[in-house]
């Protein structure tokens, strides 16, 4: 689904990647990471560094919409609605300090995550 396009953007900023399907997954990861970090600056009232991740975490997102494949049809409209909607639930967890909504996110990160290393443990 995002195939090609999520390689060709790593290698034109020179990352050597294994393969387009490890870029997602590494996305996903980053999200994970940084949503992490996030909740730890919350807990610990750091406004600077609560910002600096939940942009980080909002970056990558971005980027995941930017790199779906709309040929792939509802698939790609589903998860480009997700996305967006996870988008607005860190900005809505930034601006409340609010660690549940940034859960939420991470769980549907985590959940997108484990499908798709399922998916592309089949698919090899």
């Amino acid at each position: 689904m995002y195939g090609n396009n999520a390689h060709n953007i790593y290698a034109q900023n020179n990352v050597g990647i294994e393969s387009p399907a490890k870029l997602i997954e590494m996305l996903y990861e980053g999200v994970l990471r940084f949503n992490a970090q996030a909740k730890k600056s919350i807990k610990e009232f750091n406004i600077e560094k609560r910002v600096y991740w939940i942009n980080r975490s909002t970056a990558i997102i971005t980027e995941l919409i930017t790199i779906l494949d709309p040929e792939q049809g509802d698939v790609s409209e589903y998860l480009e609605g997700l996305y967006n909607y996870e988008i607005q639930l860190l900005a809505s967890a930034g601006a409340e300090n609010n660690i549940d909504k940034l859960d939420e996110v991470s769980n549907v990160f985590k959940a997108l995550l484990e499908a798709w290393r399922e998916t592309n443990d089949v698919a090899h």
